[in-house]
């Protein structure tokens, strides 16, 4: 097990990855489960797989577990659920004192921590990633938000877990192709600051993925302490350090957007194709070789992954996708930040970019 340290100033918390967590979850939460009753939110699909492992580890401890089980899928994450889990967790009597458990992917640990960092002005939770994007990016760094009708993460709050216990064995369970949207995330951490790690992923990427233990271990533990290295200089994204965790996510959101963060496009292959187009736009600019940004694509084909715009067989303008990322929430007195890169392994912050030559760039990608 390897066990990383997200030194957050006066709210350090442990990230523990490795097999079997789930089953021993009261042993690792020791300290943190007061009382008998633990809240634990979830969704359908994750409880029928993990359901009954966190109830046997919480039940054989001493312990009575209180489920809220939610629809599976992006659009949970929505007003209506908030309220509802609010409600839910008052009527269970939720002291701030207590930790709330988000077993799941990003869409519950993302709404159960909102909730969290608002019933009773703050109360703990511990997150339960069982997907491999949540394990190493959505679980770690404090993010909580739900989408509203103007666009995604628009509301939410910096509220940091208690915990990650971050289980490799879920993420046998996982069906392929969120097995590789995760994967997607792996690869960032590669892209925006460690050109070795990108290669170590060219290398290796198909191992991850087929379920190689050691290699599934580095892979996550690694993008972890990327991130609370990152995290730690920069928790709430005020010096732009934290804003290059976003590389690929404004041309992602887009396109999520324009597919009503429908099943049609997971968030990962979102972001997959987003870091294509970063690459491809900053290599139009003249700040990367082209070949570059062809290796990029490259590695996602070859762990066959969609990383071409032209893939998703969309039917809009650049234009259209230009008008989405208007409700970024990253626009600053009018003008949107990109996370464009100087090279594998040298994302940086522009905030000089031309929407309208955006648009064009976005028309030739479709064209392709």
């Amino acid at each position: 097990m390897a066990v990383i340290p997200v030194n957050i100033a006066g709210r350090p918390y442990d990230v523990r990855v490795g097999a079997g967590l789930l089953a021993d979850l009261v042993e690792h939460c020791r300290g943190k489960l007061r009382k008998r009753e633990v809240p634990i939110i979830t969704d359908r699909n994750v409880h029928a797989a993990w359901g009954e492992t966190v109830e046997a580890a919480l039940r054989d401890n001493g312990h009575m577990p209180l489920w809220r089980i939610l629809p599976p899928g992006e659009k949970t994450k929505n007003w209506d659920e908030l309220a509802k889990t609010v409600d839910w967790l008052l009527a269970s009597e939720v002291e701030r004192g207590d930790h709330i458990l988000a077993l799941g992917g990003g869409v519950i640990g993302d709404l159960t921590g909102l909730a969290a960092a608002i019933v009773k002005r703050g109360c703990n939770f511990i997150q339960l990633p069982t997907t491999l994007l949540a394990q190493v990016d959505s679980s770690v760094g404090g993010k909580t938000a739900i989408n509203t009708s103007a666009g995604k993460n628009l509301v939410g709050a910096f509220h940091q877990p208690s915990l990650v216990l971050a289980d490799l064995a879920v993420l046998d369970t996982l069906p392929e192709r969120e097995l590789l949207a995760g994967y997607a995330e792996v690869v960032k951490y590669g892209l925006i600051g460690d050109a070795v790690f990108f290669a170590w992923c060219e290398e290796n990427g198909k191992d991850v993925l087929a379920g190689d233990p050691g290699k599934r271990e580095y892979a996550v533990s690694h993008s972890v302490a990327a991130k609370a290295r990152i995290v730690a200089q920069d928790e709430r994204e005020t010096s732009g350090t934290r804003a290059l965790l976003n590389l690929g996510h404004t041309f992602g959101h887009a396109l999520e957007a324009e597919n009503g963060y429908s099943g049609e496009l997971l968030h990962g292959e979102a972001v997959a194709i987003g870091m294509v187009l970063a690459a491809r736009y900053s290599a139009r600019l003249g700040h990367m070789p082209r070949v570059s940004a062809d290796r990029i694509a490259s590695h996602f084909a070859n762990v066959a992954m969609r990383g071409e715009i032209s893939q998703l067989g969309l039917s809009c303008k650049g234009e259209a996708l230009v008008s989405h990322m208007l409700h970024d929430k990253k626009m600053d007195a009018g003008t949107l930040p990109f996370i464009l890169m100087k090279g594998i392994g040298a994302a940086y912050l522009d905030s000089e970019v031309a929407l309208a030559d955006v648009a064009v760039f976005l028309d030739e990608e479709l064209a392709r």
